[in-house]
């Protein structure tokens, strides 16, 4: 399985696998921004228009493939373009094909996305997630810090209200226990 950072044209040429995933995510109930049924037209658009905020160094994306060229999951790091926030970053769409999960995937494009963050001389990365989502204990086990959640934050792709939770964590830390409280 190989890795890679994707340029603005390089993600909208993958564009139509990148939906794929996307929609494999959304209808394994996944809350990733969509409701389930994801049409692949408005899937592909959404990672078109990824493209510009990846050409203007805003977004950075990386993308997990089969050597078939099957893409198998994503990781997206979101970067602020206000000076008094270049030293954070937020984990976005992190998405690992159904096919592929419990393989250590989603943990080894976690670990990309946050080593890429230090190399840059990100100090804090922050993201949220579905609480109570099975993407909780990949991100607790990842060293990541719970802050509190947030109720009926997002709909599920079921449109359902759900809580968030958000976490931090400092790049180049490991695994720690949870903050207390």
């Amino acid at each position: 399985m190989n890795t890679v950072r994707l340029d603005a044209a390089r993600l909208d040429r993958l564009a139509p696998s990148l939906a794929e995933l996307l929609a494999d995510t959304v209808d394994g109930g996944a809350s990733v921004g969509f409701l389930a049924p994801l049409d692949r037209a408005e899937a592909v658009a959404w990672w078109k228009e990824r493209a510009t905020a990846v050409a203007a160094g805003r977004l950075a994306v990386w993308v997990a493939y089969e050597e078939s060229g099957r893409v198998l999951g994503t990781v997206s790091l979101a970067l602020p373009d206000k000076p008094n926030s270049a030293h954070r970053a937020e984990l976005v769409k992190l998405m690992v094909h159904r096919a592929a999960r419990g393989r250590g995937l989603g943990r080894r494009l976690l670990a990309v996305a946050e080593e890429a963050a230090a190399a840059r001389g990100v100090t804090l990365l922050h993201l949220d997630t579905e609480t109570g989502s099975p993407a909780e204990h990949l991100y607790r086990s990842s060293g990541w810090i719970p802050v509190g959640a947030i109720p009926d934050y997002a709909a599920d792709p079921a449109g359902v209200l759900r809580p968030t939770t958000i976490y931090y964590k400092r790049p180049g830390t490991g695994p720690v226990p949870p903050a207390p409280g």
